[in-house]
Order: structure tokens, then C-alpha cells, then sequence
């Protein structure tokens, strides 16, 4: 496929990446990181413990490890300049507000996790919305239409 066609281009790599887009890149593959790790201890736990339902507990791991693809991709995304991956990143981060929400809500120690989560997924969203990450993304702003001759 030709450059012409490609539906999400890639931006030169002759211009330093900024730095907001590592950072968003960094938190939303930290927070794949998360969910894979959280995934694999519910398996384990769900296989080597005393769960009251054995099947709920594995299932569950394995669907956070699932989850988990989502921000992952979109970070590796982020790291090559692609388009594309801002929206999953964005989407990854909307869906990680009700979970800390409700981690904060919780009478126990879910409630650091909650403030980390909560403070992980604004600070992503401010820098996925960066005009620098926009920018950067070779992502066109509503009325910045390019002439077509």
C-alpha cells in the first residue's frame, strides 16, 4: 500500500517525538501492565486458593488480561506516531474513571489504588488531548481540511 492511501500515516521520524506523547504512551502501557498483572494473579489465585467460585475467578483474570490488549496497543501505537491509537488510549482511560471511582468508594486499601488510577487516567487524558500530541499524531482538527486538487 502506497503513502497516499495509507489511512493512518506515519509522521517522520526525522522530528523528535514529543514528550507528552511518550508520557501518555508510558501510562497507557503501564495501565495494560496493571491489567496484566492483576489478570494473571486472579488466575493464580483462582487456581492455587480457595476461591468461593473457582470459574468466576479465572474467568475474570483472563478477561483483565484480555482488557489488557487494548491500552497496550494503543501505547505501542502511540510510540510509532499512529492515528489511530489515540482513540483507544482515550476510550482506556474514560473506562479507568468509573473503576477508580468506585475503588474510592470502597472501605479499604482500594482506595490508594483508586486516587493512583484516578490521577493516571486524567493525567493521560490531558496529554492525548495535547495539540503537541495531536500534532504529533498527524491528527487533523475539525475545518483543517487539506486541499484535495
Amino acid at each position: 500500500m502506497s503513502a497516499e492511501h495509507d489511512p493512518t500515516p506515519e509522521t517522520s521520524d526525522a522530528e523528535p517525538r514529543p514528550a507528552r506523547l511518550t508520557a501518555a504512551a508510558a501510562l497507557a502501557g503501564l495501565e495494560g501492565l496493571a491489567l496484566v498483572v492483576g489478570g494473571v494473579w486472579m488466575c493464580v489465585l483462582g487456581l492455587t486458593g480457595s476461591p468461593d467460585d473457582r470459574g468466576q475467578a479465572v474467568t475474570g483474570g483472563i478477561t483483565l488480561v484480555v482488557l489488557a490488549l487494548l491500552p497496550l496497543l494503543a501505547a505501542r501505537g502511540l510510540l510509532r506516531r499512529r492515528g489511530w491509537s489515540r482513540g483507544p488510549a482515550v476510550i482506556t482511560q474514560i473506562l479507568a474513571l468509573p473503576v477508580a471511582y468506585n475503588l474510592l468508594q470502597a472501605d479499604s486499601l482500594a482506595i490508594p489504588g483508586g486516587i493512583a488510577l484516578a490521577v493516571v487516567a486524567v493525567a493521560a487524558l490531558v496529554l492525548l488531548v495535547n495539540p503537541a500530541t495531536t500534532q504529533a499524531l498527524g491528527i487533523r482538527g475539525p475545518g483543517n481540511v487539506q486541499d484535495q486538487k
